[in-house]
């Protein structure tokens, strides 16, 4: 059961990228319904920073393994383990403890992987994927005749969010921030991209919509993009924000929204992920929607586990685009 070299990449205390070590895991014994996944492939995300930042509350009182999404095979099973079998190929995204060689984890947080799909391409897209799934599905019924506004185009969840938006049919506007990254978003289903290092996205949105706003806006940026985000919207308009790349928008009043009789959500994904049923039918039509080819998976960045601490430096840097993942 025990693999000649286990271990981790943990954070000793919130902060910048030298509070992270590796250090060796110990296993415990496995509950009744968990499994032990040997990763092959580990996403990057920005929760792992606003984690690894203390942005988000820590939730241990010691070294915090980073890490939420992953993919691999199962190495061993708890005795009342039914939904899968050693030698399964697996995926799945939970808060932390995916910076690893092996993770244990219930059974229930865990979906199978199809043989059509690699290692790299789940643990790219189940965090992201899922993420656009309950932000175009179930923050906001997505329809074609909607017209929308998605930050950070180009970045792992804008990519999967372009293609599953195309599919649906609505009119699409993305931002990003240099030529390059407004081409590949382009690429990947965005109608217009526009490029927010030149041009002030709000007034480029007015003059593409004719001043008429948009229906909804999907901000993951926060403190540098809420207040304009909210001016995009047309009336009774959406936006919905799930994330905080810049930091967080704290000046929000509730008069910000009768402004236009606004609508304000800020969906999680675990919400949704903890419901078995919706989690088994968002993952088989994401994983459909790989296969068919409406996504694409090829603009996916590697690093050594070893070498997380750059990962993450590119990513707050903004160097990156598309997914990155971790190989061990």
């Amino acid at each position: 059961m025990i693999a000649p070299l286990m271990y981790s990449i943990v954070a000793n205390k919130p902060g910048d990228t030298s509070v992270l070590q590796r250090k060796s895991i110990e296993l415990t014994e496995l509950k009744s319904n968990e499994i032990l996944i040997k990763n092959r492939a580990i996403g990057v995300n920005f929760i792992d920073i606003y984690f690894r930042a203390g942005l988000y509350p820590w939730p241990v009182d010691k070294d915090l393994v980073l890490g939420s999404e992953g993919a691999g095979e199962v190495e061993a099973i708890g005795p009342n383990v039914t939904k899968f079998k050693i030698g399964d190929r697996v995926a799945y995204a939970q808060p932390n403890n995916a910076y690893a060689t092996h993770r244990m984890i219930s059974e229930d947080l865990v979906v199978s992987i199809p043989d059509s799909i690699s290692f790299d391409q789940a643990a790219a897209s189940i965090l992201k994927g899922l993420t656009v799934k309950y932000l175009v599905c179930d923050s906001y019924n997505l329809q074609s005749n909607h017209e929308v506004l998605f930050h950070a185009a180009a970045g792992g969840v804008g990519l999967i969010a372009g293609q599953w938006i195309k599919d649906i049919g609505a009119k699409l506007i993305g931002t990003a921030g240099n030529s390059e990254k407004c081409e590949l978003a382009k690429q990947r289903g965005f109608d217009e991209v526009i490029n927010y290092s030149e041009k002030n996205f709000l007034d480029e949105v007015l003059k593409i919509t004719n001043n008429k706003g948009l229906d909804v806006v999907y901000d993951s940026v926060g403190k540098d993009t809420m207040f304009q985000s909210f001016k995009c919207l047309k009336k009774h308009g959406m936006l919905v924000s799930f994330g905080q790349s810049s930091g967080p928008y704290k000046d929000i009043q509730m008069t910000d929204l009768a402004f236009g009789s606004f609508y304000l959500t800020r969906p999680t994904l675990f919400h949704f992920y903890a419901n078995r049923e919706w989690l088994e039918i968002a993952s088989h039509k994401l994983f459909e929607m790989i296969v068919k080819d409406k996504i694409k998976l090829d603009k996916i960045t590697k690093y050594d586990l070893d070498n997380v601490a750059d990962a993450h430096t590119d990513m707050e840097n903004r160097k990156t685009s598309g997914s990155i993942v971790l190989k061990i």
